[in-house]
């Protein structure tokens, strides 16, 4: 069994995906009370975590959900964590994986890491070495970087840490979901993101169709961002929204 979660003593910088989203974990282990545990301790990370108590769902819900890294116990009745291993890098041959094992099953190591792991952890295991392990994990695969303080698109600079925005350097005041928009928005400079992307990203789900939610933010944020300067929000008919470096 794992430690209790709450234990935290390591301070880690949190980590990002590419896109400035939180990364995505996958936990597979037959113990509902150990998986459970693991989650609340990857979420508490900031990460989103998508769990799975056996190979088979574990194969079905990676396609879905393409997590950022594997949390994988070895021993699962049916279909084991190495075999689940093996069909989910059928087609997502770079996500990096981490094995629990039983202590003193040497064996389960050597074949896991035989079977293409990246590293494993002993049960039972403190939350602070699974999030260590999948940290430095994650930073050595290139899959993540540690968080940055500020994005800065032309004269826009976003600090994720204070949370205060200047335009030119000029403050500006936003809502609590404006600045997650806009953060993703900069997190994507130069990139054209969807509708569904931003309702995923941002809201975390998806308003039931209701696309209309991003246009009335996206308007909200035109105001405060573009109110009287040269635009850096532009809208892609039928694709998405882009932000860019102002002309002149």
């Amino acid at each position: 069994m794992a430690e209790d979660f709450t234990r935290f003593t390591v301070d880690l910088p949190r980590l990002r995906r590419s896109d400035g989203t939180p990364i995505r974990a996958l936990v597979v282990d037959d113990e509902p009370q150990l998986s459970d545990l693991v989650r609340m301790g990857l979420q508490m990370a900031g990460w989103r975590v998508a769990v799975a108590h056996d190979g088979s769902s574990a194969v079905r819900m990676a396609r879905e959900f393409v997590p950022d890294v594997l949390v994988l116990d070895v021993m699962m009745p049916g279909l084991d964590g190495v075999e689940s291993l093996r069909r989910i890098r059928a087609f997502a041959p770079a996500v990096p994986a981490v094995f629990l094992t039983a202590k003193d099953a040497v064996e389960h190591r050597i074949r896991g890491l035989a079977a293409g792991g990246d590293d494993y952890v002993t049960k039972p295991f403190s939350m602070e070495e699974l999030i260590l392990r999948l940290h430095r994990l994650l930073v050595r695969s290139g899959a993540a970087a540690a968080r940055q303080s500020e994005l800065v698109v032309g004269n826009l600079v976003l600090n994720t840490d204070t949370r205060e925005v200047s335009r030119g350097g000029t403050e500006i005041g936003l809502s609590a979901t404006q600045f997650e928009l806009l953060r993703y928005l900069m997190a994507n400079a130069k990139t054209v993101v969807s509708k569904a992307q931003i309702l995923d990203h941002v809201w975390n789900y998806d308003f039931g169709g209701q696309n209309n939610v991003v246009e009335l933010y996206i308007s909200y944020l035109r105001k405060k961002i573009d109110a009287s300067r040269p635009p850096m929000i532009h809208t892609v008919r039928g694709v998405g929204y882009v932000i860019k470096p102002a002309d002149g």
